[in-house]
């Protein structure tokens, strides 16, 4: 009851933010400069502008006196972008994310990683594109953060300082610096990030399992607990040397370092202790090169390596499993582009462009078994796995864009893609239209279809097996796993640059998704990435921002969806399934009228139950407050938070779906935290002569 009343006195207050779904990339786009008129969009609060196909936003205005400390949380306030499921999306779709243009071959939890560790006023604008065309070398939805490298006059140094603690059932801890150096023509940023703490989680299983030979059901109850400890260190060099005008040169390199230790115990049907250790490296380099007739050019390299073990011993209905396992996975990755843009006569726009990527794969996992010492081919685990497997993927471009005087923009773009792996060698072609009108300044209208491609994990494409909790579920690799392609239409209202009113239609051919099966044959549950015939939605997205004087900015989001998941050859339970979801999203400041500066945070989040394959997905939802104080001229700045409240924001997943019967009850706790931010800089450097981060395991 307390519950139902604190939404609805949240809802009374009217607020709210953002949209719904899950998967993120991390590809890329350059930095190329456009031509096309533009026209400033005015409003209660003038903060975005129209160009072809994008929308650009005034981050720092929007986020200005919110209790927002890094880039991915400032993300979360832009209109029609939210968290689901640890990922970013904007609307009810995925949403590739970008830092000046640039592409990152990091997969989407480093780029993740870097984004929360860097200070959001680092943030000079954002690009929002709901369908990038092919010059950007992005597909579908995608966001762009353009970072500053200018802070004043030669010589001008900033930074900031930052400490953060949060407590839910473990503690954990972030430190971070960052510093900015504009030397006129050369421009430095440096960042270092610790992250640290201790977890805890627990999960509730209760399956009911039946065997094909003796047409019984088992019942399975199991209680896992697990406790875990990790360090992180990421850290970012960023150059930039302006030659001349439209003519720079620019190098970027994203380090990261991080260890785990993971201990598990599991009791009921099974008991089981589950000991395991990972430990990442992480080298990421960028140089890119602009010139000022319209051509770029750039390559960018990865390096990513990740050993970890496991020890596990259980023990279930007389079968035991004891076993030692080491695994390694090893990404080289490589990334070459030239692009070319052209302006010409009458307002026409042509650009075109080549993309070369290619990856090595260097895989392995060993299986030991205690009792006998031995290699696993004398004992009944599964087969060591070894694998090199390398990627190719050549892509080629062409577009134009046009405006037709100061309201109409057209923008179309074709791409062409080879993409060959020890399975798979085929080419697709990539359509992309964005039509934008603008019958007044503050009202944008744009038509926009689009298709994309999702290639799968390396490591879901090993032929590896892995175990959970105790070894009653087991991870299987798919080598036959194929890419997935999207085709989406969309048309999207924005009303005196505040109101946000979207509809889109996606049809998701070969959709990759992980999903759960109880094997007939023996008591294991098997997850395992297979690729759906389909799957389609419909949605429609309603966002309403409402302010009250000085004292209250929020924003209302609200989202219905349609949703259709198919398969025609899961198993043994092919499956044609529909529902109908929906979202609202809750987001208010509230300015409180003291000195000095202090403002009240109210975030809510309610999704109805989904479907994800023949999972049943039930209702949750989240309330959190937040408290902001800010001293020192703005430069001292101290968050208080409380997330979750009630502890509602966990998803606990079920399967009635034929002769599959499972349910996971996973644990969900409250967190309160504070943090303290410390700006500085705007002095002058003194003359000094001689003195010049989808797809990884």
């Amino acid at each position: 009851m307390k519950r139902m009343t604190l939404w609805a006195l949240a809802l009374l207050s009217v607020q709210v933010l953002d949209a719904q779904e899950v998967k993120t990339d991390s590809l890329w786009a350059d930095s190329l400069v456009q031509t096309l008129p533009e026209v400033m969009v005015t409003g209660e609060r003038p903060m975005v502008r129209a160009k072809a196909g994008k929308l650009e936003y005034d981050l720092q205005r929007i986020i200005e006196g919110k209790p927002v400390d890094n880039i991915y949380d400032a993300l979360k306030e832009l209109p029609g972008v939210t968290e689901m499921n640890g990922g970013l999306t904007l609307g009810a779709r995925g949403v590739t994310i970008v830092l000046d243009g640039k592409v990152t071959n990091m997969s989407t939890e480093q780029l993740y990683a870097l984004l929360k560790s860097m200070p959001a006023d680092r943030i000079e604008r954002v690009d929002v594109m709901f369908n990038a065309p092919a010059r950007y070398q992005v597909r579908g939805a995608m966001i762009d953060v353009r970072l500053r490298h200018r802070i004043g006059d030669p010589g001008t140094v900033q930074g900031e300082a930052y400490g953060k603690y949060d407590q839910s059932h473990g503690a954990s801890f972030q430190e971070r610096a960052s510093l900015l150096y504009d030397g006129g023509r050369f421009s430095l940023d440096l960042l270092y990030s610790h992250d640290h703490g201790k977890g805890f989680n627990t999960t509730d299983k209760e399956a009911r399992h039946w065997q094909e030979a003796t047409d019984e059901t088992h019942l399975i109850e199991n209680h896992e607990v697990a406790r875990s400890r990790s360090h992180t260190h990421s850290f970012r060099l960023g150059a930039d040397y302006e030659i001349g005008k439209d003519h720079d040169l620019s190098f970027v390199y994203n380090g990261a370092y991080g260890t785990s230790h993971t201990n598990q115990h599991t009791t009921g049907t099974q008991t089981a202790t589950n000991r395991s250790t990972q430990t990442s490296w992480l080298h990421n380099g960028r140089l890119d090169y602009r010139t000022p007739v319209g051509l770029s050019a750039g390559a960018e390299f990865t390096w990513y390596r990740t050993p970890g073990d496991q020890f596990l011993h259980s023990e279930m209905e007389g079968e035991r499993m004891d076993f030692y396992t080491t695994d390694l996975q090893r990404i080289n990755a490589w990334k070459f582009y030239l692009s070319q843009e052209h302006s010409l006569k009458n307002g026409w726009g042509l650009n075109y462009g080549a993309i070369y990527t290619t990856s090595v794969d260097n895989s392995s996992q060993y299986y030991f078994n205690e009792e006998l010492g031995m290699k696993n081919e004398e004992s009944e685990l599964p087969p060591d796995m070894r694998s090199r497997r390398r990627e190719q993927a050549l892509n080629l471009y062409v577009g134009f864009n046009k405006s037709f005087g100061r309201k109409w923009m057209l923008d179309v773009s074709l791409a062409g893609e080879r993409y060959k792996t020890p399975v798979w060698d085929e080419w697709d072609v990539y359509p992309v239209l964005n039509l934008t009108y603008l019958p007044k300044p503050g009202h944008i209208l744009q038509l926009s279809f689009s298709s994309d491609k999702e290639y799968p994990e390396y490591w879901a494409v090993q032929n590896a097996v892995s175990y959970l909790g105790g070894g009653y579920s087991e991870i299987q690799g798919n080598p036959l796993l194929k890419p997935e392609k999207d085709y989406q239409l969309s048309l999207s209202y924005i009303l005196k640059s505040k109101y946000v009113f979207s509809f889109w239609f996606d049809h998701n051919k070969d959709m990759s998704m992980q999903t759960l099966y109880q094997s007939p044959e023996k008591l294991l549950e098997i997850y395992k990435s297979l690729n759906f015939d389909f799957r389609q939605q419909a949605v429609v997205q309603v966002s309403v921002p409402f302010k009250v004087g000085q004292w209250l900015d929020s924003r209302l989001t609200l989202v219905g969806m349609w949703l259709r998941d198919k398969d025609s050859d899961f198993y043994d339970l092919p499956f044609d399934r529909r529902t109908l979801a929906g979202v609202a999203v809750l987001n208010a400041t509230f300015k409180l009228p003291v000195k000095p500066d202090l403002r009240l945070t109210l975030n809510g989040f309610c999704q109805t139950g989904a479907i994800q394959g023949i999972y049943d997905l039930p209702t949750s939802g989240n309330l959190d407050l937040g408290l902001r104080y800010a001293f020192a001229g703005g430069n001292c700045i101290l968050t208080a938070w409380c997330k979750d409240i009630f502890q509602t924001a966990g998803i606990d997943p079920q399967i009635r779906y034929g002769r599959q019967w499972v349910t996971n009850d996973y644990s969900c706790f409250r967190s309160v935290g504070l943090s303290f931010a410390w700006k500085f800089g705007g002095y002058q450097e003194k003359k000094r002569e001689g003195v010049d981060t989808s797809r990884f395991k």
